[in-house]
């Protein structure tokens, strides 16, 4: 047996790993975004939305490799 996801079902609704993935980066990076502005750390960031773009593809990058396995 393959331990490769190759879909996950949610209330009968089929999701390719790779759009949770995105979707778990993507809540990732807004909690990452959210403290770096609570503990002002974004004004060290010269582009913030591309900052978080940039994280929310590393995030997914990660949770794709180690978590998901897509």
């Amino acid at each position: 047996m393959s331990s490769v996801a190759h879909e996950f079902v949610l209330g009968g609704i089929y999701m390719p790993p790779l759009l949770v993935d995105a979707i778990l980066g993507l809540a990732a990076s807004s909690v990452t975004t959210l403290l770096l502005n609570r503990y002002r750390l974004s004004r060290f960031i010269a582009y913030p939305p591309l900052a978080s773009l940039a994280l929310t593809v590393i995030y997914t990058i990660l949770i794709g490799t180690f978590f998901i396995k897509v």
